[in-house]
């Protein structure tokens, strides 16, 4: 299910905590499952929950409120958006409109040949940026519709 290597990092952050608190590493649990397989099945929530002594429905909670767990396959570059107030403040639905037009999709979609999915996230906290983008782990601030076309074709 997991690598012995995402293993043993799971291990440490359980290290973490009192053990009788390790349910408390489970962000960072799914944060290294995700790394490793690219979004977060029922059975690999599953094998966490068992990993964490925790009931499998804890684990679904967390994985569906927060935006940056995947629950289904994404693109190999998911383009998250922040579309909170100060991005919307400074354009991020023009920033959106170009996004859906240039690739074709909308959000929560992958295009055809599998390289992007379009999310919509609430805040990635780098408003003094707006309007931004993350891809990967990387933050794309100060948006315009040629400053996008720069950095999708650089991953093209």
């Amino acid at each position: 299910m997991l690598t012995k290597e995402s293993r043993e990092k799971i291990d440490r952050e359980i290290a973490k905590y009192p053990p009788e608190h390790k349910q408390s590493a489970v962000m960072a649990a799914l944060h290294i499952a995700q790394d490793e397989h690219g979004w977060l099945s029922v059975t690999l929530m599953d094998h966490i929950a068992e990993l964490l002594g925790m009931r499998p429905i804890q684990v679904y909670e967390v994985a569906s409120f927060y935006t940056m767990y995947d629950l289904e396959p994404v693109g190999r570059h998911k383009v998250s958006v922040c579309t909170n107030i100060s991005c919307l403040l400074r354009g991020s639905d023009d920033i959106v409109a170009h996004l859906k037009k240039r690739l074709g999709i909308g959000f929560n979609e992958t295009t055809p040949d599998g390289r992007f999915t379009l999310k919509e996230v609430e805040c990635l906290a780098a408003c003094g940026g707006a309007p931004m983008f993350q891809i990967g782990k990387s933050y794309y601030e100060n948006l315009t519709p040629d400053r996008i076309d720069e950095i999708l074709a650089g991953l093209e």
